[in-house]
């Protein structure tokens, strides 16, 4: 998947209000070209700023882990889809994935399927009923999401080069739990660098409080999109 360094990079509006949004917006300019807006912010007058930022030329990559019956998780993609965002997620079980692929049909949305979560580890799935761990859950969803037609996966970097043997060239990797060097790991427990995620196999970096809670948000971005674009070589 050719990307320039800058497209790699999604900034997520971890933030409680569309103020705040707006001002951490402004604040980074033309240094972020990707929003990620999640329940946070979509419950907080999020999607019509959503509208908004697709409007001025940006990306929007909605975080809202769909997973519902049939019917509603269809319905659902088709609004998300006329609202001209670039990603949505869904959690990555067969009914749903097929559900939000007819959903989003004739249009340019793309299906990102959530393997497991970022702040999941082997112990969680456990206690959640599970009797695999990470790795081979995340192995299993992403076969399933690949022969089902979804368009790509959100999954730790840890994961990636072990699902892009399983998936392909055609999917797109999306990548949370990205922290640069020095920086807190925060709730998450599978993390990694930006230069390392990519060098893993991931496509897309999903950021959030390095850069939303950094003195000067828009160094922190340009600092990232440096470290990809020497990881990268463009």
């Amino acid at each position: 998947m050719s990307l320039d360094a800058r497209e790699r990079l999604i900034v997520a509006l971890d933030v409680p209000s569309v103020a705040k949004a707006e001002a951490l917006v402004a604040r980074l300019g033309e240094s972020v070209w990707f929003y990620k807006i999640g329940y946070q912010l979509a419950f907080a007058g999020g999607l019509p700023f959503a509208a908004g930022l697709i409007a001025a030329g940006k990306q929007v990559f909605l975080d809202l882990k769909l997973h519902d019956i049939g019917n509603t998780v269809t319905k659902g993609v088709e609004s998300v889809a006329e609202l001209g965002a670039t990603f949505l997620t869904v959690h990555a079980y067969p009914q749903t994935m097929k559900a939000a692929v007819e959903g989003k049909r004739g249009s340019t949305l793309r299906i990102l399927a959530v393997t497991v979560l970022t702040s999941y580890d082997d112990a969680d799935l456990a206690a959640a009923g599970y009797d695999m761990g990470v790795a081979e859950l995340a192995a299993a969803r992403a076969m399933q999401a690949r022969d089902i037609g979804v368009d790509g996966l959100v999954c730790s970097a840890e994961e990636a080069g072990n699902l892009r043997s399983i998936v392909g060239p055609g999917m797109a990797l999306v990548t949370p739990g990205i922290r640069p060097a020095g920086s807190a790991s925060g709730d998450q427990k599978r993390i990694m660098t930006p230069a390392r995620a990519v060098e893993a196999g991931a496509d897309y970096l999903v950021v959030g409080r390095p850069v939303v809670e950094a003195a000067d948000p828009r160094a922190a971005a340009d600092a990232i999109v440096a470290e990809i674009e020497q990881a990268t070589g463009k």
